[in-house]
């Protein structure tokens, strides 16, 4: 007699996938294996630290296994004991070998932050808010041997609103995968959802943010500046130069007026932030900054004590 519910190995790793995790937990779907990646050495300290996938499984009593790769013949024959019936993938950090998608009867599930086809790739959330889009999504699919091409589950969008950053809609599309999740695994498993196959003429990719993106070019629009610092907030963060100093700028908004100002150059510094110009003649005022060696701060702040030279006239940019 056929099973209510799926058993299921999961892999993941970061904060993303601990709501998916969770909600299988709760939702009954029997997990019989959480594969994360193994610990690694992070801080200044280095001292060893596991991911918080490991963290949350072993609270929760569930098996954990942190092979060093996934191509080691030892991961399929131990994954295969466990005769499960699909892989549930969700922000795992490393590609899934065929051998493993097709091991399983229902193959490997998995939870992509956008719109697919739209934004495959490493960096899905940051791209959609750096390119100014004004919805993104979450979509649960079939893995394939593509970087995000395989058939669709199901999709849910939500709107990307004005003051979103990189960390308040990763949170978001975290609780919105794993919402969606339970209900596309039951249904698959049932024969009730049929996949969807992508429009691939309609892909966009979204590759990971490189160093280089993340110096703010004031000659371009405000409204580009401003997407791209919510798009890397809070890591790695937008900067710019300053006193010969590396500046990082959060929390910006957009103000509608002109200023005669060059771009980069700031027209006003007051309690409620740093105005400065860019390359549409239009003003971004910029309510919190971090320098090299500090913490963040709300710019008020800031300028009591550094900040006290950055004043009207000051030109931002270059190093």
């Amino acid at each position: 007699m056929k099973q209510d519910s799926p058993k299921v190995i999961f892999f993941g790793t970061p904060e993303f996938a601990i709501p998916s995790l969770k909600a299988l937990v709760e939702r009954k779907i029997p997990v019989e294996l959480v594969v994360t990646r193994p610990d690694r050495k992070k801080g200044r300290g280095q001292k060893l630290s596991a991911p918080p996938v490991k963290e949350f499984a072993t609270e929760a009593g569930l098996e954990c296994y942190q092979p060093e790769t996934l191509k080691d013949p030892e991961v399929m024959e131990k994954l295969g004991k466990y005769e499960a019936d699909c892989l549930v993938i969700v922000a795992y950090g490393q590609l899934i070998p065929r051998e493993l998608i097709e091991m399983t009867p229902l193959g490997a599930i998995n939870v992509h932050p956008s719109l697919l086809p739209k934004y495959r790739g490493a960096a899905p959330i940051q791209r959609a808010i750096m390119t100014g889009e004004s919805e993104t999504g979450v979509s649960i699919m079939l893995l394939d041997e593509g970087m995000d091409s395989g058939p669709i589950l199901s999709q849910e969008k939500i709107a990307i609103k004005s003051d979103d950053t990189l960390g308040i809609l990763h949170d978001k599309l975290a609780q919105m995968g794993a919402e969606i999740l339970v209900d596309a695994i039951k249904n698959y498993y049932r024969g009730e959802l049929n996949p969807v196959p992508q429009d691939h003429e309609r892909a966009t990719f979204a590759p990971a943010i490189s160093k280089s993106e993340c110096l703010i070019d004031w000659t371009r629009s405000s409204e580009d500046i401003c997407n791209l610092i919510r798009a890397i907030d809070p890591v790695p963060g937008a900067y710019t130069y300053w006193d010969g100093k590396i500046l990082k700028i959060f929390s910006p908004r957009v103000e509608k007026i002109e200023l005669g100002g060059k771009p980069g150059e700031v027209v006003e510094a007051a309690p409620h932030g740093l105005l400065v110009a860019t390359g549409d003649g239009i003003g971004l005022r910029i309510n919190e900054v971090q320098l090299a060696g500090q913490r963040r701060m709300k710019f008020a702040e800031f300028a009591r004590g550094k900040g006290k030279k950055l004043i009207p006239g000051t030109i931002l940019g270059g190093e």
